[in-house]
């Protein structure tokens, strides 16, 4: 069982995955060195925040031509409209399914 401290009171030497990305690290596959808890109100579970080792951390993979490439064709995907196939310059939401101007068309029926 990992350590467990209390929101603000982990000691130095531990940091969460955002903490390590910030200082160009990953978790590298190590466990858990310890989980940070966040008191919350009225009888709800605590939120809970896993930290790892700064010292056995590893450095960040450097991005390759075929993850980038891979990584463009997935944001293309999310900002192509299914409805009428164009590139509508952003992420389309997933609550709507289409562009915002497909869905607010309303659809005439003949």
């Amino acid at each position: 069982m990992a350590d467990v401290y209390r929101w603000r009171l982990a000691p130095d030497g531990l940091a969460t995955r955002r903490q390590l990305r910030a200082l160009g690290l990953r978790p590298g596959g190590q466990d858990v060195g310890a989980e940070l808890h966040r008191p919350r109100r009225r009888g709800r579970a605590p939120l809970v925040a896993y930290l790892y080792r700064i010292d056995h951390a590893r450095p960040v993979r450097p991005m390759t031509p075929g993850r980038a490439a891979a990584l463009a064709a997935a944001m293309r995907a999310r900002r192509t409209c299914p409805n009428c196939r164009t590139d509508v310059g952003y992420c389309i939401p997933r609550s709507l399914g289409m562009c915002v101007p497909c869905h607010d068309t309303p659809i005439s029926s003949s």
